[in-house]
């Protein structure tokens, strides 16, 4: 039998990656717990985030870190997450509470970033609730690239993505 799982206090420990030719920003709502043990954005193997990514951008898929990183930076995307800390229970967006928002001028203040782009419902909701105000910019909220977002084949996913950030010229 599965043991029930609490809350823990999470406290985003990975850096934002922008540089001053970021044009648009996708922001998560919090690094998941596989993301947390790799230290870095969509380290789950099932997040299809990288998948979607690289089929838009016409790329390789990126396997290693600064791979990753060299992908966004080369096509202008910089990313993040609406969320510095929270009360969490696992990876479950649902169970977020006790927020405090990440300080999205760190990007905005630095890079001529001109659309924000959510990976998914809740992390658009976060962000119109706790980071709308502080940016000041269009947002747009697309499906979800997580796995617990079964809905969604790779394809509708690469399809809905392709054509949102179409539209910012990517």
């Amino acid at each position: 039998m599965r043991e029930k799982q609490s809350y823990v206090h999470i406290t985003h420990e990975f850096e934002p990656v922008f540089d001053g030719e970021s044009r648009v920003l996708i922001l998560g709502t919090l690094p998941s717990v596989k993301s947390r043990e790799g230290q870095f954005y969509y380290h789950h193997p099932q997040n299809r985030f990288w998948k979607v990514l690289a089929q838009i951008t016409k790329s390789e898929l990126p396997v290693t870190i600064p791979e990753k990183k060299k992908m966004l930076l080369d096509h202008k995307i910089a990313i993040w997450d609406v969320i510095q800390s929270c009360d969490i229970i696992g990876s479950s967006d649902s169970s977020i509470k006790n927020v405090t928002p990440a300080q999205l001028p760190v990007i905005l203040d630095r890079a001529p970033v001109h659309t924000i782009f959510t990976n998914g419902a809740k992390a658009y909701e976060l962000y119109m609730k706790y980071c709308r105000e502080m940016t000041e910019l269009p947002v747009v909220k697309l499906p979800s690239t997580s796995p617990a977002n079964a809905a969604w084949s790779l394809e509708r996913l690469v399809a809905a993505w392709g054509e949102a950030l179409g539209r910012c010229g990517l």
